[in-house]
């Protein structure tokens, strides 16, 4: 029989069919032996989707920056070399926090917040502008350059998990969940949109609120702030005259195919070009056009030299990705770790989103990385940063006992099961 149970509400109504993973009691006790075993091992199969990603970008980096690196610096590699660099700072600090306990990020989550803010109200006054944006240039690192709004996404996300852990039932209350919520993620947008980064506040947003209704918000009360925010989002689309060409752009691309429906025209011309199975790895030609083909338009010059089974490649390694994490998720040990792994799976998924559907012409251009295979220092180190967290929460959660699903009874009286409902009536962990 399956040691998992179930979580009975209040009143004797049970969430049907939501397991708790691994056991709690178990989970409050010291770690057995088999705890300890389980300690010292890396979660495979994640590691070997995040191994064929980074390995993918590497290639499709060289591929889409050589005619870029030859006209700019007479090297095909010098984008490939920076990448590599880059990838290593990474892999260390993702090794780094899969090997260290988890719920040490709790510890310094305020610290974090705090200091990203810190670094966005610097970048106001003395941040370098670059395409567009305000970032924090490190010469050191071979003329690249660390945006503070990347550091901020991860670090909102831990902040979250801890402070939306401690509020259990209280979420649901305006004062106590939804207006301190809103004021924190207000705050962050804020500055990230005055450098310039609607996309990544908006990012950073989504995020936010996937995580807030895992930790079991009230649903009408996010749909009246979503509006709202929803509102500001398109005022501060309207009042710019660049963000309105990007629309502009969208809605009608032959319209003006050489300026704001560029980019659109061009990345759709490179999958039409690529049809099944692409031209030829460093065959592509539109890259060579393509603005930010090594960067945010990357998806599309995969579809031009891969074709539609290397873009179909793509998206299910990211959806494994997205499904482990998940996975993870489901069975963390308590409330932190729980949250903080549905954050860190929702940031990468939802960027990942972002960038193929701005590369197929489903949404404006948004100037979103594809995590893991779009070249830049600061996205790969974080997300690496990131997924190595994620590592650590596997370590200590028995996945062989986690189930990915959900049972929602919408009859009165039950209106409020979901799957976090069994991480809210736990009580353990710290």
């Amino acid at each position: 029989m399956n040691d998992s149970r179930l979580w009975t509400a209040p009143g004797g109504a049970a969430a049907a069919g939501t397991p708790l993973a691994p056991d709690a009691e178990s989970a409050a006790q010291p770690l057995t032996q088999l705890g300890l075993r389980r300690l010292r091992l890396i979660d495979r199969p994640l590691l070997a989707i995040v191994v064929a990603l980074l390995l993918f970008g590497l290639v499709t980096v060289f591929s889409a920056s050589t005619p870029l690196a030859i006209d700019s610096y007479q090297d095909a590699t010098a984008f490939l070399k920076r990448q590599l660099v880059w990838l290593l700072v990474g892999a260390a600090a993702g090794l780094t926090a899969s090997s260290i306990d988890y719920r040490i990020w709790q510890r310094w989550s305020v610290v974090g917040l705090m200091g990203s803010i810190g670094l966005l109200l610097l970048m106001l006054p003395f941040g370098h502008a670059s395409n567009g944006s305000q970032r924090w240039a490190v010469a050191s690192m071979g003329g690249g350059s660390i945006q503070p709004s990347e550091v901020a996404k991860l670090a909102v996300i831990i902040y979250l998990a801890d402070w939306l852990s401690s509020k259990r039932e209280e979420i649901r209350d305006i004062t106590m969940g939804l207006i301190p919520f809103s004021l924190i993620i207000g705050l962050v947008c804020g500055l990230i949109v005055l450098e310039k980064h609607l996309s990544t506040a908006v990012l950073i947003a989504v995020v936010a609120s996937w995580m807030f209704f895992t930790a079991g918000a009230h649903l009408g009360q996010m749909l009246a702030v979503g509006g709202l925010a929803g509102g500001v989002a398109a005022l501060l689309v309207a009042i710019e005259p660049y963000r309105m060409k990007r629309i502009t752009g969208f809605l009608d691309p032959l319209a003006d195919r050489f300026g704001s429906g560029y980019q659109i025209d061009l990345s759709i011309r490179s999958f039409v070009g690529g049809s099944l199975s692409g031209l030829g790895l460093g065959r592509g030609e539109l890259k060579q056009r393509l603005p930010a083909a090594h960067t945010d338009a990357i998806f599309a010059v995969i579809g031009e030299e891969l074709g539609l089974l290397g873009a179909l490649v793509v998206l299910a390694l990211f959806s494994f990705l997205v499904w482990r994490g998940l996975k993870i998720a489901a069975g963390a040990p308590d409330r932190f770790s729980c949250l903080l792994a549905t954050g860190i799976t929702c940031w990468i998924a939802s960027q990942a989103l972002l960038n193929m559907a701005v590369a197929t012409g489903s949404i404006p251009p948004t100037g979103i990385s594809l995590p893991l295979i779009s070249y830049g220092g600061s996205n790969l180190v974080t997300t690496m940063l990131g997924i190595g967290i994620l590592m650590s929460v596997s370590r200590r959660t028995d996945l062989t006992q986690s189930t990915l699903y959900a049972h929602l009874d919408l009859r009165r009286g039950q209106r409020r099961a979901r799957l976090s409902r069994a991480h809210r009536a736990r009580r353990i962990g710290p």
